[in-house]
């Protein structure tokens, strides 16, 4: 493998995704079809190492010729193996020895530690046992195990001398001093992950002791097996160092977009607009994830409701005065419930308002709060007809087509009630509750269950509205500060739910404001995703030319 190729371009590729755990993928896969070091002519064959095994397993050659060679993907060809090679089943290189099966009564809190899959990875919790087995049921320092259900793979148990437990193997091998042992780890460990990601499954029902004794193992010779392993042991070094260098700069890269995060979400008057000027800036050069693009447009929208993200102007119609002209409006004609009579507006202020601005309830901005059909609908839906809106067609300021059903102009007019017309809000009841988007003029008709309809908005544009309940409100509504079920929401819910009101011309100001800004951040979006499909791309080259070895890395035949 050209090492040195390789790092001399990594900084191009490091950040493609899974690029680490590929080039591993890839040491391995090369590593077990022999071309990740020459083979050297001087080498005695693995032939010959077979027949030494077989000699002192006492296995009877015509049993050994008998066996059918069958690999665990049956249906797979077997794969050609270099000169000096030989491809053996496992079985006749080691033996798969079974862990002991227990009842909890046996497990105890005293005496042999019990291995189990679980405390090979992150586990503390030990059982123990004070049972006395044959030699063949524990496992000491450097034995070859194999986890075969849930965490399917090998290990090299670097432990005190422990019990193995039923869904681990002991794999001890025929003859230490013709195989190397973490040559067969190595193998192993590429195998079972070309299997998981052929999705051939891992339960103990795929991987059985018997399909592993015929799982065909590639054999080098014992020389060619030592080199591998140096070799490979040396790539994965510098894998790690790869990954300890992409990480610390993750590190870095979060820390300083949390840290403008932070500064703007709780923002210091004096410095803030020095610190959302800084943040804008150079966010782009700290988001290389998709996860830190969602976070840069909650707080988008976060600033938006709360009058940091575009600058008040004395000459803008006060929202008091919106809200007075709707009161006078509403009270001439009042439209089902009065959900607000007699509560206070200043209740629920999460913040202090801007000058101009005014907190209220979003029932005191709009024609009418409503629910959507509640009643039973299995026979109403039809091929064409009224668009019928349910929460999967509901994302946060974005209203979902896909999964769109239709009910009869007839049924329609029975439930108009929840007629839904273009501008008007719906809010998801159940499951993602608070989760708002707008009716988009593509809709000019339609109808709704299980939603909450805020309809005919007059004081507030719908868009605005839908910023506050995505953002500010969904933050609160999670922490349960606004008196909102966090599994369910009704009509009252979102009726007296505080809202924070700019004037109507800063609410246009807002609104255009947040469309540039997420506008750019649906352009970083898309450029990491470009970017990431070129890294994977260069990948894929780099790879195939760094990890061929080259002619000037082949050993001289030995004399």
């Amino acid at each position: 493998m050209n090492a040195e190729r390789l790092l001399a371009h990594y900084d191009e590729i490091a950040d493609a995704p899974d690029a680490i755990n590929r080039l591993r993928r890839f040491i391995l896969d090369l590593a077990v079809r022999g071309k990740l070091v020459a083979q050297n002519a001087g080498d005695e064959p693995a032939s010959e190492l077979l027949k030494r095994i077989a000699e002192k397993a006492r296995l009877d050659r015509k049993e050994r010729t008998k066996r059918e060679p069958k690999n665990l993907n049956s249906d797979a060809e077997p794969i050609p193996v270099p000169k000096g090679w030989a491809l053996a089943p496992l079985a006749d290189l080691v033996t798969i020895l079974n862990g002991r099966a227990y009842k909890q009564d046996e497990l105890l809190s005293a005496g042999t530690p019990v291995l189990r899959v679980g405390n090979l990875f992150t586990s503390d919790k030990w059982y123990y046992s004070t049972l006395q087995l044959g030699e063949d049921k524990y496992c000491e320092n450097g034995d070859l195990i194999f986890a075969w259900s849930a965490s399917f793979g090998p290990f090299i148990w670097d432990g005190e001398k422990v019990i193995y437990h039923y869904h681990i193997w002991k794999l001890p091998l025929h003859s230490e001093s013709e195989l190397d042992k973490l040559y067969l780890y190595n193998f192993l460990l590429q195998k079972t992950r070309e299997i998981k990601e052929a999705g051939h499954g891992i339960s103990m029902i795929h991987m059985t002791k018997e399909k592993m004794e015929k799982l065909l193992v590639p054999l080098p010779p014992l020389a060619e097996q030592r080199r591998i392993v140096a070799k490979v042991d040396e790539l994965m070094g510098l894998c790690d160092r790869l990954e300890a260098a992409r990480a610390g700069r993750e590190a870095v890269r979060d820390r300083l977009a949390a840290s403008s995060l932070a500064r703007l979400n709780a923002p210091d008057p004096e410095t803030f607009q020095a610190d959302a000027h800084f943040a804008l800036a150079a966010l782009p050069t700290f988001t290389t994830r998709s996860d830190q693009i969602k976070q840069l447009r909650q707080t988008i929208l976060n600033l938006a409701v709360r009058g940091k993200l575009v600058p008040q102007d004395p000459d803008d119609e006060p929202a008091s005065e919106l809200l007075n002209k709707l009161l006078t409006r509403k009270s001439k004609g009042q439209r089902g419930r009065d959900w607000t009579a007699g509560m206070s507006d200043a209740c629920g202020q999460m913040f202090k308002a801007p000058v101009g601005w005014a907190w209220t309830r979003i029932a005191d901005t709009c024609e009418r709060v409503t629910v959507g059909y509640v009643g039973p609908m299995k026979d109403q839906y039809v091929d064409i007809g009224i668009p019928f809106l349910r929460s999967q067609n509901v994302r946060a300021n974005r209203f979902r087509e896909e999964g769109l059903i239709y009910i009869s102009p007839h049924f329609h007019k029975k439930i108009i009630k929840s007629a839904l017309v273009p501008g008007d809000v719906v809010v998801v009841r159940s499951g993602n509750v608070g989760t708002a988007c707008v009716i988009p003029e593509t809709i000019p008709e339609a109808n709704c269950s299980d939603l909450v309809v805020v309809q005919r908005p007059q004081c507030v544009l719908p868009t605005f509205l839908c910023f506050y309940l995505n953002s500010l409100a969904a933050l609160h509504v999670e922490a349960g500060s606004v008196g909102v079920a966090l599994t369910h929401f009704n009509t009252k819910s979102v009726a007296t739910m505080p809202l924070p009101l700019p004037p109507l011309a800063e609410q246009h100001r807002i609104v255009a404001k947040v469309d540039s800004l997420v506008a750019l951040c649906d352009r970083l979006e898309a450029n990491l995703t470009a970017t990431a499909a070129t890294r994977r791309r260069l990948l894929d080259a780099l790879l195939a030319e760094a990890l061929a070895p080259t002619d000037d890395r082949k050993l001289e035949a030995a004399e």
